[in-house]
């Protein structure tokens, strides 16, 4: 895992044996970790690089996982894990589709990809999901319009373990710079927002656990 339990700051995975990137990730590890919201640093696969603390918390209660947890590889955390949806807000809408989005557009960049046709077979391996990949996304995307794929600004909703924040909304923010897009990383923070938690605020209801890893509605194609 790219992270360790109990709060320690993220290590990096192994990287290119360029010692200026070593260095370099170290210290964007200790930069991370002094951002207060959830941050992560991942590669074309979504295999996670570098977490910080926040990242951690948010996935607190989370339950173990032998391939999607979100410390591993954010993509398949989202896309298989049992429990993504007692974290991510309006899972299948507002975290599965933009994400088999994304994925999409990284096969058809990075097509021979081992780690991405790894994901491709788990995916075709659930009936539902292989529907929603090859039918409902071009679906969604020509009803939405390709931007709605695009995580950099999307606002999400999130379940945070942590009672001070609760059920709210994050903004999703890509700030990858350039030192690390030249290593082919992407930085991701979710940015959590004040708004919503105080409107949520003596609302019983909580975030449903998901029963079954795939999802459960699909949008129907175009006729």
């Amino acid at each position: 895992m790219a992270y360790q339990a109990g709060g320690q700051r993220s290590v990096p995975r192994p990287v290119p044996e360029d010692p200026r990137a070593q260095a370099y990730l170290q210290d964007y590890a200790v930069y991370l970790e002094a951002v207060p919201f959830p941050s992560v640093v991942f590669d074309h696969r979504w295999d996670v690089v570098l977490a910080n603390s926040a990242y951690e918390r948010l996935f607190d209660c989370v339950g173990p996982h032998p391939t999607a947890m979100p410390g591993d590889n954010f993509l398949r955390f989202v896309l298989f894990h049992p429990d993504a949806a007692t974290v991510l807000g309006e899972h299948e809408s507002s975290w599965c589709l933009p994400m088999l989005a994304g994925f999409a557009a990284a096969e058809q960049r990075h097509g021979q990809d081992g780690g991405l046709q790894s994901i491709r077979r788990d995916i075709a391996q659930d009936p539902i999901m292989d529907a929603a990949y090859r039918q409902g996304v071009p679906h969604w995307i020509r009803t939405v319009g390709p931007a709605a794929a695009e995580d950099d600004g999307a606002v999400r909703p999130l379940h945070h373990p942590d009672p001070r924040w609760g059920r709210t909304d994050c903004r999703v923010v890509g700030d990858t710079p350039k030192t690390l897009q030249e290593m082919g990383y992407t930085r991701m923070t979710l940015v959590l927002r004040e708004a919503r938690r105080r409107r949520a605020r003596g609302r019983g209801t909580g975030p449903a656990r998901r029963t079954a890893a795939h999802l459960s509605v699909v949008p129907a194609p175009e006729r």
